[in-house]
């Protein structure tokens, strides 16, 4: 399918891949000094075009939340038209989503205690090119006078032995496997995409991630009106997950001594892939470069062998995310649920065997996908907090999931060799800062809001 590169901007289709971002939080001024900056902020935001040369040293992209729709004076009808869960922003959804506790909204970053109209991401190669780009930011709204900063962000690639890395503060190589959907940027990776059949795989429908076209039940949605205010655009669910460091390293130390299979091998069990990235269903007993190397085969696997979890447990962080075809119909349930991501760390990094400081360190989680409630919050509410569908009960992810009280980890066994091995006394490693859903217009949706054009008949 054909899409409108120049109309879908360019986060959604592709993962930028920069070692440096900074995310800006910003309320609008008025309606019609907002309309005016959303108009000079439009030839800078950088679209889905191939690259046919070099990456461009940085890129900038826009996100609106519901009170931005209301402070641009969008018709009431309109507004309305939007997703429930959209217009009821995340701090209103806490408790569904297992936000409470240390998490919950009261004990967020002050820039979420109130309004927050516009998310705008800059990355770029250089800290330098990140400088010049949020420059540019500065002056467009020091000429309109539509907009104030509210909170800045930055984020970076972990330093690690002088060069960026792909690691997050707990060790783990992220950002591994993302589905591969109609029209996007990625190629049509095995294990990226749909359960095909006879060992094959073939691309989501682009439904699933872009507003406007068929998704994988051949639904175009509930989508909001007008039409070209949501073609080509998407939604974003931005999270800012504060690491505990210490203590996941405190813990994987003493029940590393316990487990049989000793520190690296119950960390590969809590992720459902070692270290190095290399996946458990397909390398159970060590880690596998080579493997890791072959984008062909590191992501190539089913569960349709390890239905018990002997080689990767059912409460794996990776299998709860993606259960494949490990939970009903082959793997067509897991379809509905898929969601690109996107972010990267922030803090720096501090060295295993190095003492951490409270230096405030952790990952700056995004999702887009084009419902959020049957996407992000089914994961996040029935997969990452709650284990029923994997025979788990109220067991939460080993490691995303909130704990109020003391939980669990089981990891099942195969004999008499190597019995099942539980894991207690489990507190959460992730703490929620702050975050909210925001809507990625296309460029015809931003010129069109810019402008004051939107109308719902």
């Amino acid at each position: 399918m054909n899409l409108d590169l120049t109309d879908i901007q360019g986060n959604i289709l592709r993962a930028y891949g920069f070692p440096f971002a900074r995310y800006v939080f910003l309320n609008f001024t008025s309606q019609h000094q907002g309309m005016k900056f959303l108009g000079a902020v439009i030839p800078h935001i950088t679209n889905s075009e191939i690259w046919l040369e070099e990456k461009p040293s940085s890129t900038l992209n826009i996100g609106l939340s519901r009170s931005a729709l209301t402070a641009l004076n969008v018709p009431t009808a309109s507004i309305n038209s939007f997703p429930v869960e959209f217009l009821n922003g995340m701090a209103d959804r806490a408790k569904a989503l297992g936000d409470v506790a240390d998490s919950a909204p009261a004990n967020w970053d002050d820039v979420w205690q109130g309004r927050v109209d516009l998310w705008i991401s800059i990355n770029a190669l250089t800290e330098e090119d990140r400088e010049t780009k949020f420059k540019i930011l500065e002056d467009l709204i020091a000429q309109t006078n539509g907009a104030e900063i509210l909170a800045i962000q930055n984020s970076n690639a972990l330093t690690i032995n002088g060069a960026p890395s792909k690691k997050e503060h707990f060790g783990y190589s992220d950002g591994i496997a993302q589905p591969d959907f109609e029209g996007s940027h990625s190629v049509n990776t095995p294990g990226d995409g749909e359960i095909a059949g006879n060992g094959k795989w073939k691309d989501l429908k682009n439904g699933e991630f872009l507003l406007g076209y068929p998704n994988e039940a051949e639904e175009d949605g509930n989508l909001p009106v007008p039409m070209l205010l949501a073609k080509n655009g998407s939604f974003m669910v931005y999270r800012k997950l504060e690491q505990n460091v210490k203590a996941f390293r405190d813990y994987v130390d003493a029940w590393g001594e316990r487990y049989p299979g000793g520190k690296e091998k119950l960390m590969a069990k809590f992720m459902g892939r070692w270290r190095d990235g290399t996946p458990l269903a397909l390398s159970p007993e060590k880690m596998d470069p080579e493997l890791v190397a072959d984008a062909q085969r590191s992501n190539n696997f089913t569960y349709k062998d390890d239905m018990d979890g002997a080689k990767c447990p059912l409460g794996a962080h990776v299998r709860r995310a993606n259960p494949r075809d490990s939970i009903l119909f082959n793997g067509k349930l897991a379809s509905r649920r898929r969601i690109v991501r996107r972010g990267m760390p922030y803090g720096n990094y501090v060295p295993e065997g190095e003492t951490v400081n409270e230096e405030e360190r952790g990952i700056i989680f995004m999702a887009l996908n084009s419902s959020i409630s049957r996407q992000f919050e089914f994961i996040q509410q029935q997969w990452i907090n709650y284990g029923n569908d994997f025979h788990l009960g109220e067991s939460s992810d080993p490691v995303l999931g909130n704990r109020p009280t003391p939980g669990r980890f089981v990891i099942p066994g195969t004999g008499e060799d190597n019995p099942p091995f539980i894991c207690s006394d489990m507190q959460s490693f992730i703490t929620l800062k702050g975050g909210d859903y925001f809507f990625i217009p296309s460029i015809t949706a931003l010129h069109q809001l810019s402008a004051g054009l939107i109308d719902p008949r």
